[in-house]
């Protein structure tokens, strides 16, 4: 199979096809829990989206990928944030146009975060193994979205605080058209959790943790196995998973045949006052 090679329609395609998720889970959020706020709007040829203060899924992707961005998209991408009372949070692929990091440098935003964007080509006559060491791995039932949210949410609790809020915007992403959740047992128990996003024939391989009792015990191999095979039995001719530079899911993701494609950045714009 042939490795892709990184272009402009290549890195537009990876970002809009994580964006498609963000904006499925926020107007999922959005009709079923109107006091939410859930919003999106599309910007400078990304999306913004609101799922609520500090959300992990509160941010802007995508943006500058179409072409020269305006200081005027600038400003309505901040009107959006800041009227719903956050800070601007907006990953960047480095593809994007100049335009965008001219106007983050006069506009006092900085840099908050990297993350590496790895793929590999998927193809359905390819094998994968079966989990071994009293693993299975399962998708999960659409009841069972709020008990996958929550499984999820305690295996990232170092980073995110398990919140009534959080659980509810995890729940509604898992619940999204396109996204298949998925749950990992260790000798019939829930050891951990992870995601499948199935957009435009990208396998997105998002939002994986293993609960802190069941670490290094191949989990999250287990996990990423079962989901690429998933990704290739519906047609993907591509998976993408994103992770922290030198971070251990990067090591696990990488193990898998994937390769770097690109190093993202966060930017950050912090609510005024």
């Amino acid at each position: 199979m042939a490795y892709p090679i990184l272009d402009h329609e290549l890195a537009r395609r990876v970002e809009l096809a994580e964006a498609g998720s963000a904006v499925a889970c926020a107007e999922l959020l959005a009709r079923l829990r109107p006091d939410s706020a859930a919003a999106v709007e599309p910007i400078a040829g990304g999306y913004a989206v609101f799922c609520g203060i500090n959300s992990p899924i509160t941010q802007a992707v995508a943006i500058g990928l179409a072409g020269t961005v305006s200081a005027e998209e600038i400003a309505r991408l901040e009107e959006f944030y800041f009227s719903r009372g956050d800070a601007v949070r907006v990953e960047m692929c480095p593809l994007a146009d100049p335009s965008v990091f001219a106007h983050f440098g006069e506009r006092g935003y900085r840099v908050t975060e990297f993350s590496s964007v790895m793929a590999r080509p998927l193809s359905s006559s390819e094998h994968w193994p079966d989990p071994t060491g009293g693993l299975t791995v399962e998708q999960a039932a659409p009841e069972q979205a709020g008990q996958w949210a929550q499984i999820v949410a305690q295996g990232f609790a170092e980073e995110f605080p398990v919140t009534p809020e959080l659980l509810d915007v995890m729940s509604m992403f898992a619940s999204a058209p396109g996204v298949l959740p998925f749950f990992a047992r260790l000798e019939g128990e829930i050891a951990g959790g992870g995601c499948l996003s199935l957009r435009g024939g990208v396998a997105g391989l998002f939002g994986a943790s293993t609960l802190p009792a069941f670490r290094k015990r191949g989990v999250q191999t287990a996990l990423l196995q079962a989901r690429l095979a998933r990704g290739a039995s519906a047609g993907c001719s591509l998976a993408v998973s994103l992770a922290q530079p030198a971070s251990i899911s990067e090591h696990n993701i990488l193990r898998q045949g994937f390769a770097t494609l690109y190093t993202r950045v966060k930017f950050e714009k912090p609510l005024p006052g």
